[in-house]
Formats: C-alpha cells, sequence, structure tokens
C-alpha cells in the first residue's frame, strides 16, 4: 500500500527553482530511499540547487523506519512524497514515481548520490539532441575520491553479467565527450517519458540490481538510443543500500543476470550462456588467487562458500522465474525494433573484457 503524504504544489519558481513549475521542459526526478536519512538529505539538497531546468521532485519511501519521511516533510516542502508501509524494492517504486510524475522527462537520483548543480539542465540538453535518443547516462564519481570514475555508460559480458563502463579508472579526461553508450546507470539516469510508455518500466520482478540494464537494454531492442555526457555530474557513495559484502545483493545480481538473458537475448547467444559462464567463473577463481575481484571481498574457504551458495541461490530461483520470464519475452514482439541477428552486434560491440570484468567486480 502506497500513501502519498503531498500532492504536488504549484509554484513560480522560475527556470532555476525546483519546486513544481508548469513548463514544456520540466523534469521529474524522482529518488527511491530507504533508511538513508542523512544521506537523503544531502541528495534533496544537491537537487534543490539545480540551475537551468525546472524539477519536479518526488521522494518514493520504501518504509524507512529512521525518520526519513519526517526529515522529508519538514525540510523540504516541495518535494511530492510517496509513502510505502513496506520495502518493496528499487523497481517498484521506481515505477511509482514515473507513473506520479508529470513531466516530459523522468531523471532517476540515487538517495546516495549527489547531483553537481548542472546535472538536470545537461542531461536535458542531451536528451535534445535527437527525438531517437530515449536514455542519457550521467558522468557518476565516487565520493570518497571523485577523481575516480564509478560508472559512465554501461558494458555487459555476453552471459548477461552487467558492469559500469571506466569503473574504477582514474578520471583524466578519457570520457570527456558526448557519445553513445549502451545503457545509463540507475543511479543517475535520464528516460524520455514517451519511451517508458511504449515500452514499459522497470521490471518488477527483478526488485532490485540489474533492473537499469533490464530497462536499458528493452529500450534498444525497441529502437531507442542511449547518449552519454560528461557535464551531468554526480558523486555517489558505493554500495551504501545491502553493501558490497551482503549475500542478498549477491543472490540478486546473480539471478537477475539469468532472467536478463532470457527475456532479452537473442537465441542463439542464449545457447552460449552457459559456456559464457562457465568462463566468467573460470576468470573470478583465477582472480581470487590473486586477491582481486569480488572474491577479494570473501576471504578464506568459508568466505568462497559463502559467495559460492549466493550464486546458487540465485541461479535456482531464476530458475523458478523462467516460465513467467519467457511469457514476457514473447511480448517483446510488440515493441521490437532491431533483429536478434542486430541485438547480439549491439551487446558484443559493448561488451566487458573478461579480465577487467573479473578484477574490477569489487568495485560494483
Amino acid at each position: 500500500m502506497a500513501i502519498i503524504l503531498r500532492e504536488k504544489q504549484p509554484s513560480r519558481t522560475g527556470a532555476g527553482g525546483a519546486g513544481f513549475v508548469s513548463t514544456p521542459k520540466m523534469i521529474s526526478v524522482v529518488v527511491v530511499t530507504w533508511n538513508r536519512a542523512a544521506l537523503l538529505r544531502n541528495c534533496l539538497r544537491s537537487l534543490r540547487n539545480q540551475r537551468g531546468v525546472a524539477l519536479e521532485i518526488l521522494v518514493v519511501d520504501n518504509g524507512s523506519v529512521d525518520g526519513s519521511v519526517e526529515m522529508v516533510t519538514s525540510e523540504f516542502p516541495e518535494v511530492r512524497l510517496i509513502r510505502n508501509q513496506e520495502n518493496r524494492g528499487f523497481c517498484a517504486a521506481n515505477n511509482q514515481g514515473i507513473a506520479a510524475a508529470t513531466s516530459e522527462y523522468i531523471a532517476l537520483l540515487n538517495n546516495d548520490a549527489e547531483a553537481e548543480p548542472g546535472w538536470a539542465a545537461a542531461l536535458l540538453e542531451t536528451c535534445l539532441t535527437d527525438p531517437a535518443v530515449g536514455m542519457v547516462a550521467s558522468k557518476i564519481l565516487v565520493y570518497e575520491d571523485p577523481s575516480r570514475i564509478d560508472k559512465v555508460g554501461h558494458l555487459i559480458y555476453p552471459d548477461g553479467q552487467n558492469r559500469g563502463r571506466g569503473t574504477g579508472a582514474l578520471d583524466h579526461g578519457q570520457f570527456d565527450r558526448v557519445e553513445p553508450v549502451l545503457w545509463p546507470d540507475g543511479c543517475a539516469a535520464m528516460y524520455r517519458t514517451a519511451m517508458l510508455r511504449q515500452i514499459g518500466g522497470f521490471d518488477e520482478d527483478l526488485f532490485a540490481y540489474g533492473d537499469d540494464a533490464e530497462l536499458g537494454l528493452r529500450a534498444r531492442i525497441a529502437g531507442w538510443s542511449c547518449l552519454y555526457t560528461p557535464r551531468a555530474v554526480v558523486r555517489h557513495h558505493r554500495g551504501s543500500t545491502m553493501g558490497l559484502r551482503s549475500m542478498r545483493r549477491l543472490h540478486l545480481i546473480e539471478r537477475n543476470r539469468v532472467l536478463l538473458a532470457a527475456k532479452l537475448f537473442p537465441v542463439p547467444l542464449l545457447l552460449l550462456n552457459p559456456f559464457y559462464y562457465l568462463r566468467r567463473l573460470l576468470a573470478g577463481a583465477q582472480a581470487a588467487f590473486s586477491g582481486t575481484g569480488e572474491t577479494a571481498l570473501f576471504p578464506g574457504w568459508r568466505g568462497k562458500l559463502r559467495l559460492a551458495a549466493a550464486l546458487l541461490w540465485g541461479d535456482l530461483e531464476a530458475l523458478t522465474m523462467l516460465p513467467r520470464t519467457f511469457a514476457k519475452r514473447r511480448k517483446l514482439r510488440e515493441i521490437r525494433k532491431l533483429t536478434g541477428k542486430q541485438v547480439t552486434e549491439l551487446i558484443l560491440s559493448h561488451r566487458i573484457g573478461l579480465r577487467e570484468l573479473s578484477t574490477q567486480a569489487a568495485l560494483r
């Protein structure tokens, strides 16, 4: 059950304000939150400081018990607040915000991220360059070390595992140009509302993790493109929601990898999925000996057993969800614009190297 605590409050804040303003190019920003009041406060302050575009800000609270709702109500009267009685997950909560939004463009910002003042305006400017652009990716930096890249768009491995482009690299200008990318990271992204109406929102079966990848690839299959702009800068606290060592996090990532491939991959690539998965597991095992990659977060044989159990848990749960996923796959015919061959070429052209994936996984 969701309760909308505050409806939109019309104001005349002008192009640089953050209140609700009826302007044709207004952006609705959806922030999903769960028990991170201090981080959320800084996130909303960064949105209040946006310049060059009018914003409608929607916060969807997933049953927080740490005073987040009271903080938003008292400190940010311009925000539209939707309160859930339980944690409905990233996907369902974002869909609530998207459904309540009133603008032509919808941006997402994680509650553990802070946007620089020109972030929203840069996303909008980039999206307006071409009506075929349905998504825009931000330049996401590591909060604790903004000289280091968190994500600048996404890459994918042919088994369905996705990873941020540039993750862990020092920022020395190598990503300082507007360019096509596979899809944006849901931490800080913009979507054209017309695109979401055509293809649908987030797949709520995924709950969290890999959801932006599924939505992004589905949009690409429907013929929409994605651009990255280096002027839309965000700083992100990595892994603050569940924690990098969370078994639940690993389970969801693995389960959703399988579901993404089953739903969206062309049949020839899907048949090769076990082969690519085995290669990735072997590369991960090799990385473990050097103390790098995801396995470095789980030291000792007990840690490795916990890691293996989380992956197995994810794979087994994915198997139980395949009938429903295949039914969704059949419905994709209604929006499909790319052929299976074109989808395969798209995935392989944005493929992350196996070595990079296995050694940088812990930076996700």
